[in-house]
């Protein structure tokens, strides 16, 4: 009978020790633990903690400073939502500047000769009929035609910058012939000064 217990007391045993082994509680390491002493019996002095360091601030460049004469105080946006220029209107299909067109860019000169300090982008525009690569190139095409006549008036052409929005910006939206004369034009926006 002796040796019928011992297996049965051993296995209950065996059952026991592994529930409390299962059951123990664990120690979870500690955060920011100090470390151990260093093994040659020399004091571990504590590391030195800096305090933060400030980022510096970035610094924000000051808004350009705009010709007195004519504008006084007014930031960029001010100045081309009242625009001192006036748009040069192209006819269907054409790049050319017509009488209208070059009397009104020689007006848009006199208003760069008062502002020697500021930089105009000439967007070239067009209606709404057309394929968007060719309107893109159309819209280039007045633009520079544009600047063109303006650096003959003696503008000096690194204060003129072209761009084509083509279709993309249209005065009027409209679907009328009106509509589409006063998109197909030549847009004059200070960018800077």
């Amino acid at each position: 009978m002796r040796t019928i217990l011992r297996p049965r007391f051993t296995l209950i045993l065996l059952v026991l020790l592994l529930g409390a082994a299962g059951c123990a509680k664990r120690q979870t390491p500690v955060a920011n633990a100090p470390a151990p002493p260093p093994p040659n019996n020399t004091v571990a002095t504590p590391p030195q903690v800096q305090a933060p360091q400030r980022v510096a601030e970035l610094p924000v460049p000051p808004q350009p400073a705009l010709s007195e004469d004519s504008v006084g105080s007014k930031t960029l946006d001010e100045l081309n939502r009242n625009s001192p220029f006036k748009p040069v209107f192209f006819s269907v299909d054409s790049a050319d500047l017509d009488d209208l067109g070059r009397q009104v860019a020689t007006a848009n000169a006199e208003v760069i000769r008062k502002n020697p300090s500021w930089v105009i982008t000439i967007e070239g525009h067009c209606d709404e009929r057309g394929t968007a690569e060719y309107n893109l190139a159309l819209g280039d095409r007045r633009a520079i035609a544009v600047k063109t006549f303006l650096v003959s008036l003696g503008i000096p052409p690194d204060r003129i910058r072209t761009i084509s929005y083509g279709k993309e910006f249209p005065f009027d939206p409209g679907k009328s012939d009106d509509a589409f004369s006063k998109n197909r034009r030549g847009h004059f926006v200070i960018t800077s000064n």
